[in-house]
């Protein structure tokens, strides 16, 4: 995997000064070496929702290879830091810490595919090495899964309430925390579904389609007395036969001759209602761009004043040859207002293909509205909600010890959903007669036999008795697999980062569509059945049993 840009940051002192100390204690007491086994998961679906796009392995992996290892400046940091002041096996540590053992050839990585729909409960990363090296990656991993396994679920969820028949463009740079931020927020919104972003150093980095228009102070900088121009066109320019002013004159006939008489007639749009300045702007934007003219259309007034221009700035266009885009609006009624301006369309050039663009503000629960109300809009730019997932703007991975000296561990709490499910395990997705749909995962001990198709299987809850089904399935995935063994990155893994984001957008988008609507739904959506088998259930319980302390009331 060659690495792509990333943040400079991201070493092994990415992460909080607890994990080093543990570290020391664990090595001065000589279990530092120890076999251990984490994993890394959340507790409840973000969003109110019922599913998840895992998102961040690529960083993952690319930390393991290229940044997990400590330098001579970090361990002289650590060397200063008044936590160790005293430590009598300080030196012995550092020199562990710059040693072979503690890299991440120590440690073996198994992880669901990335851009896959996973769940609550179920690992998304199984770490397994020496205690100490496995603690030392724990805040850095889930720094790094954290944040974009949450922007990869909103825009996924963003998607499945616009519909697939639209498009969707990722506007959140300048709202984003931070550049780190803006840049991942555009990766992970392209996996979790969108189209393309508006962020150039992210369309640089990733390879990710960019987009964009102008934006209003383009058309304020502009005044009315600018439509008399001197300078001709550009040779590639929709007048290249003619001069600019030719140009201009003949938007200008259009407008008067064609579009006002139409809209005027139909929809009693007054010809004094069109703002030159706004004319200006337009015909100067599409000399700039004769093959791209996509017109924000809500400066002044969008129905009486930037949709009329636009139609006879684009009908000019299409007379020398150019098709425009069409128009952004970002203000307003977008339902009412995108219906209007497309059948102003419709009157003006029946033939026309014009798209609808709008942004203002958008989120999950306005494009459901959008959707019920009903609208004429192709395309959306959306970005403050996107990026800084405001609905949620945390997920809450955890990253928990489940076993150490082939000893499995549990750590146990007063709220069910906080207990752990201990032991190596491995996770299966099992899926009922339509192969596509699925409908349990299956966590069980390593040492188990794996579930069979066609082999009837007791799928129990793993905290409450009562909650158990039997489930024959027809179709069996091991979705928990290696992806870091002895130092490198399996094949399957591995590739072009281009690549690798293809794939992981190409399986979540998959994945989404083949979940069960009632799963996807907004409101009071379906649980996912997360299940354990009957041994994994009987230990959970023995050790809960074992580890709970018992209480003498008096």
């Amino acid at each position: 995997m060659a690495p792509f840009p990333s943040n400079p940051f991201v070493t092994p002192l990415l992460t909080d000064l607890y994990q080093i100390t543990m570290a020391y204690a664990y090595f001065r007491e000589g279990r530092h070496l120890m076999p251990a086994t984490f994993d890394l998961f959340f507790r409840r679906n973000p969003f109110q929702g019922e599913y998840t796009v895992f998102a961040g392995l690529a960083d993952v992996l690319r930390y393991l290879q290229h940044a997990f290892q400590f330098t001579e400046q970090h361990i002289e940091y650590i060397r200063r830091h008044p936590s160790f002041a005293g430590a009598d096996q300080l030196e012995p540590f550092l020199a562990f810490l710059l040693s072979e053992t503690c890299t991440a050839r120590a440690v073996q990585l198994r992880a669901l595919d990335e851009g896959a729909v996973c769940f609550a409960g179920v690992p998304l990363l199984r770490v397994d090495g020496p205690l100490a090296v496995c603690q030392l990656l724990e805040t850095t991993l889930l720094t790094l899964v954290n944040y974009s396994t949450l922007v990869a679920t909103n825009a996924a969820r963003h998607r499945v309430a616009a519909g697939e028949r639209v498009q969707l463009v990722e506007f959140g740079l300048r709202r984003a925390q931070g550049p780190d931020g803006g840049m991942r927020a555009a990766r992970y919104a392209y996996l979790g579904g969108f189209d393309a972003t508006s962020n150039v150093m992210a369309g640089l980095a990733y390879g990710i389609p960019t987009r964009g228009t102008h934006a209003h102070s383009f058309v304020q900088s502009y005044s009315g007395a600018e439509l008399q121009w001197q300078q001709p066109p550009p040779s590639n320019g929709p007048t290249a036969d003619a001069s600019r002013a030719a140009f201009e004159a003949r938007v200008r006939q259009i407008r008067d001759e064609v579009v006002h008489p139409v809209l005027m007639h139909q929809f009693q749009v007054s010809a004094q209602s069109s703002n030159e300045s706004e004319l200006a702007a337009f015909v100067a934007y599409a000399l700039a761009f004769p093959d791209a003219f996509l017109a924000l259309v809500d400066t002044y007034d969008t129905l009486t004043s930037g949709v009329p221009n636009f139609l006879a700035v684009a009908l000019a266009l299409e007379q020398a040859g150019h098709p425009p885009l069409g128009i952004r609006i970002d203000s307003g009624d977008l339902a009412h207002i995108s219906m209007e301006a497309r059948r102003m369309f419709k009157a003006v050039a029946p033939a026309s293909t014009y798209r609808i663009f709008a942004s203002s503000d958008l989120n999950e629960d306005t494009l459901y509205a959008l959707r019920e109300q009903g609208h004429s809009i192709d395309a959306f730019g959306i970005g403050t909600h996107l990026v800084t997932c405001l609905k949620q703007p945390a997920l809450g991975c955890v990253y928990k010890l489940v076993q150490v000296m082939h000893s499995p561990r549990i750590k146990v709490s007063e709220e069910p959903s906080k207990t752990t499910v201990p032991g190596r395990k491995r996770v299966f997705r099992l899926f009922g007669k339509d192969r596509a749909q699925p409908m349990i995962d299956l966590m069980m001990l390593e040492e188990e036999e794996a579930p069979q198709v066609g082999q009837r299987m007791l799928c129990c809850h793993p905290f409450e008795e009562h909650k158990r089904c039997y489930m024959t399935p027809a179709h069996v995935e091991e979705i928990l697999r290696p992806v870091w063994v002895d130092g490198g990155i399996v094949p399957e893994a591995d590739g072009d980062d281009a690549e690798l984001l293809q794939r992981a957008r190409a399986r979540c988008t998959a994945q989404v569509r083949a979940l069960r609507y009632d799963y996807k739904r907004p409101l009071n959506p379906t649980p996912y059945k997360v299940s354990v088998t009957k041994s994994l259930f009987r230990l959970i319980h023995q050790l809960w049993l074992n580890e709970a302390p018992i209480r003498e009331l008096s």
